[in-house]
């Protein structure tokens, strides 16, 4: 329930709004701890008072401000009764949805639930990782470009995890092209797996967030998860898998064809990878570039694009992707 009053008018047209928040929702949750989260809403709005009076929330401010605080607040009570544990971070990231106006709401998009392990849940933290997980269930093959610490493999990963346990495929393939990342590694000791592991290390951490690490060398040693280099991919066909192919953009036009002809029947495909951060040597085309412009018309084929408000890492990686893609457009 919710009230809409004028205030005093001197006040430059101030409205106050109060929200009724129901019996069953607890206000602990909703305020936060020491009420963090109140207090994160408060700097989210400052030209907004917001009091709290039992479970009653009262906005005081300019009408488009109050308007859309009390969106937030109805979008905070919907999270915190559906069970989603609140803290500023959420706050932050339902303001920038609901001013961005997508259409989207923080309620859905922060509630939807990919994986539970080891006491953390996994899920989509903005709109477009909600599409982007959308895609993924919708479509066969699906395309995750973007920059860094946009969460492409990782939630890629979360969906292959959660097929894997619905019983929906029998194995989850990880892969990626061997590239060096501008350094030049030069001879590494050791068998052809520790050769390749420093290239494959981020797949297998992020495999450790979310399968139990004890289970992980049984389900290799099985096949049942198998990360390899892209290379180890040729002529082979994959039957009701999930394969993640990882940096994508340091593949070839050759190699993107040959690994997207491995996809058998059963299977589902999600590519990932950033195309401001090739490296190949000079001259060779990424065969992520130019995908789109040869699928972009094929049915059950997605391309889904997160940009730097996507990003879930320190608020300077948005900034210092933003500030790049600048330079990048000046030189």
């Amino acid at each position: 329930m919710a009230e809409t009053n004028p205030a005093p008018r001197a006040a430059h047209a101030r409205v106050e709004h109060r929200i009724l928040v129901p019996a069953d929702v607890s206000m602990v949750e909703l305020l936060g701890l020491r009420d963090e989260v109140l207090l994160a809403i408060e700097r989210g709005f400052v030209g907004v008072d917001v009091h709290v009076r039992g479970n009653q929330v009262t906005l005081v401010g300019p009408a488009g401000d109050v308007a859309l605080a009390a969106r937030l607040v109805d979008e905070l009570v919907d999270m915190t009764a559906a069970g989603t544990p609140l803290s500023p971070d959420v706050v932050t990231r339902s303001i920038a949805m609901l001013t961005a106006d997508t259409g989207a709401r923080p309620a859905d998009v922060l509630t939807f639930n990919i994986l539970s392990t080891r006491g953390r849940t996994i899920r989509p933290k903005t709109s477009g990782q909600k599409e982007y997980v959308d895609a993924i269930d919708r479509n066969t093959v699906t395309f995750g470009i973007g920059p860094a610490g946009t969460g492409k493999t990782y939630l890629a990963m979360a969906k292959a995890v959660q097929a894997l346990q619905a019983r929906q495929i029998n194995r989850i393939v990880l892969t990626r092209p061997a590239v060096e990342a501008g350094e030049r590694l030069g001879f590494l000791p050791g068998t052809l797996s520790e050769k390749i592991d420093p290239y494959l290390r981020p797949l297998y951490d992020a495999l450790h967030d979310m399968v139990d690490p004890e289970s992980i060398p049984r389900l290799l040693e099985a096949g049942t998860i198998e990360v390899a280099p892209l290379a180890y991919m040729r002529g082979r066909t994959l039957n009701d898998s999930f394969i993640v192919l990882d940096e994508a953009q340091n593949t070839t036009v050759e190699q993107m064809k040959m690994f997207l002809t491995r996809l058998g029947f059963g299977s589902k495909v999600v590519v990932t990878g950033d195309v401001t951060q090739v490296d190949l040597p000079g001259g060779t085309t990424s065969g992520l570039r130019v995908v789109e412009q040869i699928l972009g018309d094929v049915d059950d084929v997605a391309f889904c694009r997160l940009t730097s408000s996507d990003v879930v890492r320190h608020r300077l990686v948005g900034d210092i992707i933003d500030a790049y893609s600048r330079w990048d457009g000046r030189q």
